[in-house]
């Protein structure tokens, strides 16, 4: 018989469980309702709010003086929300006719079943405006902001462009990302339970926090006129691209930075109107390919041969290495024999008896090899590595190319003088202009570059930029000498055409053939300076392909001459140091 005692202390037991667990119960829901109301009634509020993101004004870019280089527009992103709609067929039909888009696809996105769907971005003010005016239900027009580039094609290379995120795709504009593109806002839109907006509730809306200012060493009307120099040399010699580089040889800041043709930065995706002809073969898997190459800046991105400008390099390593001295004498045939391989000057006569100078002048080929051999492959290719040639320089533009050099080990006897007059190998106009500013400042190694500093609109944040710099890349010796040895190139030998009356210009001459040689393609080119006792502006023209003449003595130096004619008085008006 059970034992009456023991069940009911087992019910006693189980009623103080349930007891127990009932006032943990009431416990936990006052503590919910009481101490953690405000959480959740902010978590419910969530469930029913709408976001749609609002974009960041990207930060200005500015040219040296403060000139406006890169800008915004405002415009307008179109969205629906499918729950919101009164009238679905009055709403495709203003859409379709406001932003030009086919009936099907904006039927597609009115009718998706989506929190919010976005029909369109980047529509510009007058348009959104008019779309607002509607006042369609479930219609949402916000404004936001498109990059807007005053000055059209002008740098269209190096400051780069953005996409419909407003995110930078090439140039300046993708490798200052983080301190240009700000912080997007948010709209909050509260909703009931179906998702229709409550009106009454109105909108939320977190502010987005605009971009940085970018401050550049561009100079807005250097660009400028080096881009009228570079276009007038295009037409007039029919050549495929005309490059020119202006840059301070003494920290590196680059002035200037042309590559025509350039291309439309307010509509970057349209092709060039030398493509015109050849309309028809474009498909969609070759337009991005030529996209590519209209974007490309030849500058940086590509590699050529620097024929002669090289020969201030092989001039400084030898006078460096003490393997040649401004006195030395040599004579010229014409010609000179490497190895089984006869090797020709440019004047087929040859120059006769000269000094080292006197060959510097005239360019002369065999003297330049009779250096290259006295340095030997060894002693050449340390110097490639001490004067940064093996590595890149560093700017600030993205997709920077190396050098194409031979590999220490299969530099013989015919390499070693090909290279001693700049063939056989092929380097960026950037790495010439910078390596050549090393030689002639005193020996420092500068990192060239475009970004100076970024500030907030207010100037309460600021940071400025600073870029490596090797010393002692030669001595102030070889420096100085080399710096006197151009300027008698300009003032007596074959860069004649680059000099300027009333200002002392140093500088060098370069005319090299593309591969293969048997297609008479040819690149000219010069290199100078000034003054040339103590360099303030260093500046580069390269002329590809070339119709008629091709010497660079005749067709890049007046080019450069004409640059400095205009901007070394307006350099000095500056006080530009």
């Amino acid at each position: 018989m059970p034992n009456k005692s023991h069940n009911r202390g087992k019910n006693i037991t189980v009623m103080i469980m349930i007891v127990a667990i009932f006032l943990a119960l009431i416990g936990r829901l006052t503590y919910l309702m009481v101490w953690r109301s405000d959480h959740y009634s902010k978590l419910a509020d969530e469930l029913h709010e709408r976001e749609r993101s609002i974009k960041a004004a990207r930060g200005q870019i500015l040219d040296c003086n403060g000139q406006i280089l890169a800008d915004n527009r405002t415009v307008c992103t179109i969205s629906v929300v499918h729950n919101q709609i009164e009238d679905p067929e009055r709403v495709i039909d203003v859409l379709n006719d406001e932003l030009g888009i086919s009936e099907e696809k904006v039927r597609a996105r009115v009718e998706k079943y989506s929190s919010i769907e976005r029909i369109k971005s980047n529509v510009d003010k007058q348009t959104g405006d008019r779309i607002r005016e509607y006042g369609l239900a479930g219609v949402k027009v916000d404004e936001d902001y498109k990059r807007y580039y005053p000055h059209g094609e002008l740098a269209s290379k190096v400051l780069g462009f953005t996409g419909g995120d407003n995110q930078g795709i090439i140039g300046l504009e993708v490798i200052y990302e983080d301190y240009l593109k700000g912080d997007p806002g948010m709209i909050l839109t509260v909703t009931d339970a179906k998702g229709v907006e409550v009106a009454e509730a109105g909108e939320k809306r977190l502010e987005p926090k605009p971009g940085k200012n970018l401050t550049i060493s561009m100079d807005l009307n250097i660009q400028t006129y080096a881009t009228q120099l570079a276009k007038t040399a295009l037409e007039k010699k029919e050549a495929d691209r005309v490059c020119i580089l202006v840059m301070n040889p003494q920290n590196g800041e680059l002035l200037a930075m042309v590559d025509v043709p350039e291309f439309d930065l307010n509509n970057p995706y349209q092709l060039p109107e030398s493509m015109s002809e050849v309309t028809e073969v474009i498909t969609e898997e070759n337009r991005q390919e030529i996209l590519n190459q209209m974007w490309r800046n030849a500058c940086i991105n590509d590699t050529y041969e620097p024929g002669s400008t090289f020969k201030v390099i092989t001039a400084a390593a030898g006078l460096e290495e003490g393997v040649v001295t401004p006195e030395d004498q040599f004579s010229c045939p014409g010609y000179i024999m490497v190895e089984d391989r006869r090797i020709r000057c440019h004047k087929r006569g040859g120059h006769g008896g000269e000094n080292f100078v006197q060959a510097t002048e005239n360019s002369c080929n065999p003297v330049f090899v009779t250096v290259g051999l006295r340095l030997g492959a060894d002693r050449n290719y340390e110097y490639f590595k001490r004067f940064g040639l093996l590595g890149k320089t560093g700017i600030d533009l993205p997709g920077e190319a190396g050098t194409i050099m031979h590999a220490k080990d299969q530099i013989g006897q015919v390499e070693l003088a090909t290279i001693s007059f700049g063939q056989s190998f092929q380097i960026t106009p950037i790495q010439l202009a910078t390596t050549v500013s090393s030689i002639i400042n005193g020996g420092n190694r500068v990192t060239p570059h475009f970004g100076v500093k970024v500030a907030d609109a207010d100037n309460e944040y600021e940071e400025a930029f600073e870029y490596p710099v090797t010393q002692g890349i030669v001595s102030e010796k070889t420096s100085q000498t080399m710096r006197e040895i151009l300027e008698k190139v300009v003032s007596e030998g074959g860069g004649r055409n680059g000099a300027v009356e009333g200002y002392r210009v140093g500088g060098k001459t370069a005319t090299s053939q593309t591969l293969p040689r048997s297609a008479n393609r040819y690149i000219s080119s010069f290199l100078g300076f000034a003054p040339a006792d103590d360099p303030k502006v260093l500046a580069v023209c390269i002329i590809h392909n070339p119709k008629g003449v091709y010497y660079g003595g005749t067709i890049a130096a007046p080019v450069i001459r004409q640059l400095f004619e205009n901007i070394l008085p307006y350099l000095e008006e500056m006080g530009y140091n």
